[in-house]
C-alpha cells in the first residue's frame, strides 16, 4: 500500500557518488545521515559503502572493487 505524501522523514539517508579504481560508479549510494558529520565529515560513509560492497560481492562471488573516491551527491566541490 502507497505512503501518504510527507510521511517520509527528510535527511535520514545521505546519498554518495562512489567512483571504484578501475574507473566505474555507482550513483546514489545511501548512508545512514547519523554516521555523519562531527570530526570525520564523510569519511564514515567510506567505511560503510566499503562494507555494502563486501556483502555484495560476497553474496556475487567476486571479490569487491577498491574506492578511488567517494563524493556526496549535491555538494559542490571545492
Amino acid at each position: 500500500m502507497a505512503k501518504k505524501p510527507g510521511t517520509n522523514p527528510k535527511g535520514e539517508f545521505a546519498f554518495f557518488n562512489v567512483v571504484y579504481e578501475d574507473g566505474s560508479q555507482r550513483s546514489n549510494r545511501r548512508v545512514p545521515a547519523e554516521l555523519l558529520g562531527g570530526l570525520e565529515g564523510d569519511e564514515p560513509a567510506r567505511g560503510f559503502i566499503m562494507e555494502q560492497d563486501r556483502e555484495i560481492a560476497e553474496k556475487s562471488g567476486r571479490p569487491p572493487l577498491a574506492i578511488k573516491e567517494i563524493e556526496r551527491v549535491g555538494v559542490k566541490k571545492k
